[in-house]
């Protein structure tokens, strides 16, 4: 585990060595592989820059890219998904028109005036503090190679070793500290992932232009609750529930604000990607997070355990009553999605569960339906505005509900939150909800939250 992202980059950077004297220059991913980026690049003593890219997605299905582009006008097409999804030029000039406009915008916020540093001839060093799915990263080489780049590297302190491998026909060479064949989510490699913001990104391109590097021990790139002296954790747990045992993976950041419990549902389990990406935000903000199977094997082999709330809201009590003990003092909430939302407030209407604030996503809640009056705990409902039928249930759960509670509707948004952006703001929903509820005197200072754009 990594202490932050510039203890990240110092150790990255003894990997590169081999580059120092290949006249490199080091492009940060914005915003969170800067901090690692502006470590590597002092140690080499090479120039910092960022590498600002959007993906060109197809419009039926914006997470497949038929291309990418990059600043001054650099564009990147994949002619085998354009004849595959059999795009129209009209088509791709319309998503390509929206993209440039926020790659532009996002470019300027970021370089406050900085020109951009040339790679024509030179090594390009692409640094992120993490890769998930490898697409903004495959981006980012093929950009930095159309910038002129003679030689492309992709740096990065942690990996899966599939994403790496599959990388390897975007760069040179791919650099990746630790390869864990299962990556829940980047955040729980480091004891800080508190956010990155675009100040400190602006204020690091300005220390480097500067020749600022920091001495070892240096720049923390931290957060209110970063520091050697407050390391989090992050540990795969057996959690016993009656007579069986639920594997999960908690995650807590140092001085964690509050924790909370993602309870899915339908049928998906703790690897859920969707949940994972939330819980990341959420890490990211300061709070800890537990996902964790709610059923065992044989017993997601019988389909109506899924959708038994009694079952599933009393196993989650038992949870919530393991974790107290575990992090005693520490405010927990449940963030629910689908039968899992029902689950979370069945729960949170037992009072020795203690739950402090839940969260539904796409949720069921009118399955919770004789408890919905018991329910004490704050409550955040959040439907995609699409989702039309789930909606309304929605809204006559919450009739039901006798604490404060709150309905959002993600306009755009469908069942699954797939639509791009929507799932960020779920999770910035969430973040707010749960740090508005959780934090305290036992869990510590509030913190501003946001999950980072892709």
């Amino acid at each position: 585990m990594f202490i932050d992202r510039s203890d990240a980059g110092r150790r990255l950077a003894v990997r590169l060595r081999h580059l120092r004297d290949a006249d490199p220059v080091v492009l940060g991913l914005p915003r969170g592989g800067v901090p690692v980026a502006f470590e590597v690049a002092g140690r080499l003593g090479a120039p910092l820059d960022v590498i600002v890219v959007r993906k060109l997605g197809v419009p039926v299905q914006p997470e497949l890219g038929f291309g990418a582009i990059g600043e001054d006008g650099v564009r990147i097409v994949n002619h085998d998904v354009v004849r595959m999804a059999g795009l129209y030029p009209e088509q791709m000039e319309a998503v390509e028109e929206h993209e440039r406009a926020v790659l532009a915008e996002r470019a300027r916020r970021l370089r406050a005036g900085r020109p951009r540093v040339p790679l024509t001839g030179r090594t390009a060093i692409v640094v992120d503090d993490g890769i998930a799915t490898g697409s903004t990263a495959r981006a980012a080489c093929h950009v930095a190679r159309a910038h002129g780049a003679a030689r492309v590297v992709l740096a990065t302190p942690v990996c899966s070793p599939e994403v790496a491998a599959r990388l390897g026909d975007a760069a040179d060479e791919v650099v990746c500290l630790h390869t864990p064949r299962t990556l829940y989510a980047i955040g729980q490699w480091y004891d800080d992932f508190s956010q990155t913001g675009d100040a400190e990104v602006t204020e690091l391109l300005n220390r480097a232009g500067a020749g600022e590097h920091s001495a070892a021990g240096g720049h923390s790139g931290a957060g209110e609750n970063g520091g050697a002296g407050e390391r989090g954790r992050a540990e795969e747990v057996r959690i016993p529930a009656g007579s069986v045992e639920l594997p999960g993976t908690l995650t807590l950041p140092g001085r964690a604000a509050g924790l909370v419990v993602f309870a899915h549902g339908s049928g998906s389990g703790r690897h859920s990607p969707r949940n994972r990406a939330v819980a990341e935000a959420l890490n990211r903000a300061g709070l800890g997070t537990l996902l964790f199977d709610l059923l065992v094997a044989e017993e997601e082999a019988d389909r109506s355990n899924v959708f038994d709330i009694p079952l599933l809201g009393g196993r989650l009590g038992e949870v919530t009553g393991w974790l107290h003990k575990q992090v005693p003092g520490t405010g927990i909430g449940c963030f629910g999605a689908s039968t899992g939302a029902a689950a979370a407030l069945w729960a949170a209407a037992d009072a020795g569960a203690d739950v402090a604030a839940v969260v539904s996503r796409g949720g069921r809640p009118d399955l919770a339906g004789p408890r919905l009056t018991a329910v004490r705990a704050p409550t955040l409902l959040i439907v995609g505005g699409l989702d039309g039928q789930v909606l309304e249930l929605n809204r006559q759960a919450r009739s039901r509900l006798r604490c404060e509670s709150h309905l959002e509707v993600v306009p755009g948004a469908t069942h699954l939150f797939e639509e791009p952006g929507t799932l960020e703001q779920v999770a910035v929903l969430a973040c707010d909800w749960f740090i508005r509820h959780l934090a305290g005197p036992a869990g510590g200072p509030a913190r501003p939250s946001a999950m980072e754009p892709d």
